[in-house]
């Protein structure tokens, strides 16, 4: 009995110290799809040389992963700009910082019926995102168009109630980003995320952000997780040469690398 239950530490020591060996190894990254799916995905080999295994996690919406970190469940997650973080983390009490940027996705216009934005008619319907930061984001892109007129176009805060002028009286509809490319035949005009409109296919917008946006996609951590080897690790990897040749060759500039 007694050689039975060395036996039993011994094997319950070795599976102990091996997943101990594997948790500080293994990067656990959430993300949506496209482009940062794929992106991670490029990555993978070279955190392998540095001694790194990456595991991605794939979310479809813009909340969950930030609760998952927040939580310890990941190490880090790659969907979102910076505004969106720095909102999240005040209305969810949550504390999740940026380790750096790494592409900007232009937020655009599409549309199934029109091929200028001179051909909007009064009451059309835009579509846009509805989450706060994405929301603001999509109104200044309307206002620097000259579509419609806010207080401060460049007010990240901005609402459907700073909308000043709306001289064809167009209808904005706030809905669930994801849900934007699939309600196009529904509506005049839509903005779309970069990611969400790439995963749809879409293409031709008649309109979209310059590559001056300040809205990069990052990698966010929970705060004092920025300097860890894991964390270290995967900037290297993503803020490498090689991957910003992959940016510019797979999307042909319809994404731009930040760094």
């Amino acid at each position: 009995m007694k050689k039975i239950l060395v036996l039993l530490s011994i094997i319950v020591f070795f599976f102990g110290c091996k997943n101990q060996q594997e948790s500080a190894t293994e990067i656990k990254v959430g993300a949506t799809p496209v482009p940062h799916a794929q992106i991670l995905e490029f990555v993978k080999p070279l955190l392998e040389k540095e001694g790194f295994s990456l595991k991605i996690i794939p979310y479809t919406d813009y909340v969950t992963p930030n609760l998952a970190l927040q939580d310890d469940l990941l190490d880090a997650n790659f969907f979102q700009h910076l505004p969106y973080l720095e909102k999240s983390n005040q209305d969810r009490n949550l504390t999740l910082v940026s380790a750096g940027l790494v592409h900007i996705e232009p937020l655009s216009i599409y549309s199934k019926k029109i091929q200028q934005l001179k051909s909007l008619k009064e009451g059309d319907i835009i579509a846009i995102p509805n989450d706060p930061s994405n929301l603001a984001r999509a109104l200044i892109l309307l206002d620097n168009q000259g579509i419609i007129k806010l207080k401060d176009s460049k007010n990240p805060s901005s609402t459907e109630q700073d909308i000043v002028q709306n001289p064809k009286k167009l209808v904005i509809k706030p809905m669930e980003a994801g849900l934007l490319p699939k309600i196009l035949d529904d509506v005049t005009l839509a903005v779309i995320n970069g990611n969400y409109a790439l995963q749809a296919n879409l293409k031709n917008p008649i309109s979209q952000e310059g590559k001056e946006s300040p809205y990069a996609n990052i990698i966010a951590v929970k705060k004092g997780k920025e300097d860890s080897p894991k964390i270290k690790a995967l900037m290297r990897a993503i803020q490498s040469d090689s991957t910003r040749d992959f940016i510019l060759q797979t999307y042909n500039g319809e994404i731009v690398s930040a760094f």
